[in-house]
């Protein structure tokens, strides 16, 4: 495969009251951009134990192409528990498989023919990965073409201003939630202006080809040199809200590689997440009227 599309971080199960659920966001990033018709692949690690063996196989069945590798620590869960106002509560538990993605030969040989990758905060938490990750990125062809994605995920506190700043330096397309936005200008020292200020500041300061701003029910934004794009948000029936936001990067990032302009790229985000919305887990078939493929 050449031109691959790269999902790399956590892979996990949300455990929840009801049952547990495959969870991560680059394997919902990575399956999404498969739909669209690019050769996509989610890079992670599981552990030596059944959980691990489940992840696999999930993946083997939706024809997911993945480099998971195998490590001496427990595949990564997360607890979910609902509180008395129906609120959900999480525990990310710490030191798994996902935290220690070794950098080996054959990542190296995919990174080699990266042409888009998508990493977050989260999977940083730990050196063994956060080094792996960087290591990837080095290792990518040096192209302006290259998309390299930063999807900002603020959990738990897990993350830190150190983390923050280089992965911002190695992105050049920059994906944050209005919450998320709020708390990394504190971090940095610019809180008192509103947000798409702060939007231009970070396009400014780093350098990005892009910054996506997502709002919720507010709509989102996608800024560029000079530009500015607005979607509002479509009201449909939520059937849950898991994934949406990995649909809408992995529909953002087919589209500008399949060529399409950013406000049309913008155009298909947005209807993407929208319609996972309306559908149970995160990894729902999508309509050909919306992946054009027959």
């Amino acid at each position: 495969m050449k031109d691959l599309v790269v999902g790399m971080g956590e892979a996990l199960w949300d455990m929840l009251p009801e049952g547990k659920k495959i969870g991560g966001a680059p394997a919902n990033f990575a399956y999404h951009v498969k739909q669209f018709g690019l050769d996509s692949c989610v890079i992670s690690a599981v552990g030596n134990d059944d959980l691990g063996n489940e992840i696999i196989d999930n993946f083997d069945k939706k024809g997911l192409n993945h480099n998971i590798e195998r490590v001496a620590y427990p595949t990564g869960t997360v607890q979910v528990e609902i509180d008395q106002a129906g609120v959900p509560q999480y525990d990310i538990k710490e030191n798994v498989a996902w935290d220690n993605i070794p950098y080996t030969a054959k990542i190296e040989s995919i990174a080699e023919r990266t042409r888009a990758v998508c990493f977050g905060s989260l999977a940083q938490r730990n050196v063994v990965s956060r080094n792996t990750i960087n290591r990837f990125l080095d290792a990518m062809p040096e192209s302006t073409e290259n998309l390299v994605v930063f999807d900002v995920n603020l959990r738990q506190g897990f993350y830190n201003k150190d983390i923050l700043c280089n992965s911002m330096k190695r992105c050049n397309i920059l994906k944050i939630n209005d919450e998320e936005l709020v708390t990394v200008s504190r971090m940095f020292g610019y809180p008192g202006i509103d947000l798409q200020d702060k939007c231009w500041i970070l396009l400014g300061k780093y350098n990005l080809k892009m910054l996506i701003l997502t709002c919720g029910i507010n709509g989102s934004y996608v800024f560029t040199p000079g530009n500015v794009s607005f979607q509002p948000t479509p009201k449909v029936e939520v059937a849950d809200t898991v994934g949406a936001g990995d649909s809408f990067t992995a529909a953002f990032i087919s589209s500008i590689l399949l060529g399409l302009p950013v406000a049309e790229a913008h155009r298909k985000a947005v209807e993407t997440s929208a319609f996972v919305c309306t559908q149970a887990g995160a990894m729902p078939e999508l309509p050909e009227s919306i992946t054009g493929k027959s």
